[in-house]
C-alpha cells in the first residue's frame, strides 16, 4: 500500500476543483494515504491569443502533465476527458474514468433565454470548430466569435458586453458552482458534445500496478463503456487535423448501447449524421463503424476540403 501519492493538475479553477475532487475520493477511500498536489502550466494555458484549432487542439493541456508522469516527479494526473487525445504516449494509461455529469453544452446569456431567443446576427463566442459548426448549422445567422480563456475569464468577457451569449461545456459550470448562469442545456439534436464531454479521466503509468489498483473504484463502468466506443469514433475520424466532430454514446438498456455522431464542414453548411446501436462488449466496433459509415456517406469529404488526410 502506497503511502502518498502526487496528483498533477493545471492551475485554473476548473482543473483544480477536479484535482481536489479526486485528491478528496482518494482520502476518504484511504485514510491513511497522503495525497499531494502539484500544479503544471501546459502550452495551451500559455498560448491564449491563438484559437484552439490552429495550434493543435487535442494534447495541449495534456502534454506537460504526461511528461512529469513518465519522469516520476508525479504519479498521476486528473484532466477533463474531451481534453485528452485518442492515443496516450507510450507507458501511460488511463486508470479510470469517472461518472459522467452533465455531458451537453451550455449557452450562458445575461439577456436571452435559449439560443432560439438570441436576435439575429447575436454574438455568440466559442473556442470549439465543433460548436461552431453546429450552431451555424441550427442559426447561420449568429455570428460565431473565438473565445478563449479559462471558464472565469470567459464569463467575464460576457459580462463586459464582448458577446450576448457564450457556449462552455455543462460540467464546467456545474463544478464550479455556476450553474445559475446556465440559460439553457442545448439539446443533442442541435449540438452533440465532445468525445466523452462530462467525464474525468485519471491517467497514470501503465506499470505502476500499485497506483492502478489504489484508482480502481474511481472507475464508473456505464461511462468507460460509452466514451470507449466515443474515442474510438474520434480516433477512426480524426486525420491529424481540427474538424468539427460530435459523438455521444448513452445507455439504453442492459448491456446495451447507443452512439450518435456527426461530421460537419466548418461553417455547419454540410453536416453528416447517423445512429448505432450494439452491446458493451462490441463498443470499440460500434465507434469504429460509425465513423467509417459517416466517411463513406460524406464525411471524408468534408476532412478533405479542409486539409484532412484520413
Amino acid at each position: 500500500m502506497r503511502k502518498s501519492v502526487v496528483i498533477g493538475t493545471r492551475g485554473s479553477k476548473l482543473a483544480l476543483w477536479q484535482a481536489n475532487y479526486i485528491a478528496d475520493c482518494l482520502r476518504k477511500q484511504y485514510p491513511d494515504l497522503t495525497v499531494e498536489l502539484k500544479q503544471i502550466t501546459t502550452m495551451g494555458d500559455k498560448i491564449l491569443d491563438v484559437p484552439l484549432a490552429k495550434i493543435g487542439g487535442k494534447g495541449l493541456f495534456t502534454k506537460e502533465l504526461e511528461n512529469e508522469m513518465l519522469s516520476g516527479t508525479i504519479d498521476l494526473a486528473v484532466h477533463s476527458l474531451k481534453d485528452m487525445p485518442t492515443e496516450l504516449p507510450e507507458g501511460l494509461t488511463l486508470a479510470a474514468i469517472t461518472e459522467r455529469i452533465a455531458s451537453g453544452d451550455a449557452l450562458v446569456s445575461n439577456h436571452f433565454s435559449s439560443l432560439q431567443a438570441l436576435p439575429k446576427g447575436a454574438r455568440v463566442g466559442t473556442s470549439s470548430l465543433r460548436r461552431k459548426a453546429q450552431l451555424l448549422a441550427y442559426r447561420p445567422d449568429l455570428i460565431i466569435s473565438d473565445l478563449r480563456g479559462n471558464v472565469d475569464t470567459r464569463l467575464k468577457k460576457l459580462d463586459d458586453g464582448e458577446f450576448d451569449a457564450i457556449v462552455l461545456a455543462a460540467a464546467g459550470l456545474k463544478r464550479l458552482g455556476w450553474e445559475k448562469r446556465i440559460a439553457e442545456i442545448l439539446d443533442t439534436k442541435v449540438c452533440l458534445p465532445a468525445v466523452g464531454q462530462g467525464a474525468l479521466a485519471i491517467e497514470t503509468r501503465a506499470d505502476d500496478q500499485t497506483i492502478l489498483d489504489l484508482l480502481a473504484f474511481l472507475n464508473d463502468e456505464e461511462t468507460r463503456v460509452t466514451t470507449t466506443a466515443e474515442r474510438a469514433f474520434l480516433r477512426t475520424v480524426e486525420g491529424g487535423c481540427q474538424v468539427p466532430v460530435g459523438v455521444y454514446g448513452t445507455v439504453v438498456g442492459e448491456n446495451q448501447m447507443q452512439v450518435e455522431a456527426l461530421i460537419a464542414s466548418l461553417d455547419g453548411k454540410v453536416v453528416v449524421r447517423d445512429t448505432l446501436r450494439g452491446s458493451f462488449a462490441d463498443a470499440e466496433i460500434l465507434g469504429i463503424r460509425l465513423a467509417k459509415s459517416l466517411l463513406a456517406r460524406g464525411g471524408r469529404e468534408i476532412m478533405i476540403s479542409v486539409g484532412c488526410m484520413v
